[in-house]
């Protein structure tokens, strides 16, 4: 009879939780969409695994997706339009960026021939008060511009509060994502 070794496989199972824990702490963490602010992007009760790592200014590009702590007891998840320095102006549904007009490709999906735009004009001062996004500070926007909770009313978003970049959807399986600028 073969004897089976205890210690080897207990130290695996070990190394393995506490890898696993290290990982989710430090590295990513998961997060469930709540909401249709994102749409269409990512949908209510999609899972998305957020990469932890991308938490500075100069790892956070426009048009990334992140998740951020908007107050004490929630997180957000929107896209990021204006990073320090810029001046954002939205007229006739399309986006102005530092005076150059920005295709969102990743709208497309969801403008309808209602005859209303998807993003009503305003300018960053108009809802900021400022005519440039400060220095520590990103203005995000909801894809569901016309049901979304955003910068538009309540003003910019501290850098500080940037949990990280959502990196993958991997839930429904069918709808598995990755890339989430197009």
């Amino acid at each position: 009879m073969k004897k089976i070794r205890i210690w080897p496989i207990t130290r695996t199972v070990i190394i393995a939780v506490i890898l696993a824990f290290f990982f989710r702490s430090y590295l990513f963490a998961s997060y469930i969409v709540e909401g249709k602010s994102m749409e269409p992007t990512l949908h209510d009760g999609n899972l998305l695994m957020v990469n932890k790592l991308v938490k500075e200014e100069k790892k956070i590009s426009r048009f990334d997706v992140i998740v951020f702590h908007a107050n004490a007891t929630e997180d957000y998840v929107k896209r990021v339009i204006g990073k320090p320095g810029d001046n954002i102006v939205y007229k006739d549904d399309q986006l102005f960026l530092n005076g150059e007009q920005i295709n969102e490709a990743y709208l497309d999906r969801y403008r309808k021939n209602d005859g209303k735009p998807l993003t009503d004009d305003f300018t960053l001062e108009e809802v900021t008060g400022q005519t440039e996004v400060p220095e520590g500070k990103l203005f995000v926007l909801g894809d569901n511009r016309r049901e979304s909770l955003d910068s538009r009313y309540f003003g910019f978003i501290d850098i500080e509060s940037v949990v990280g970049k959502v990196d993958i959807r991997y839930w429904p399986v069918t709808e598995l994502g990755f890339n989430f600028k197009n």
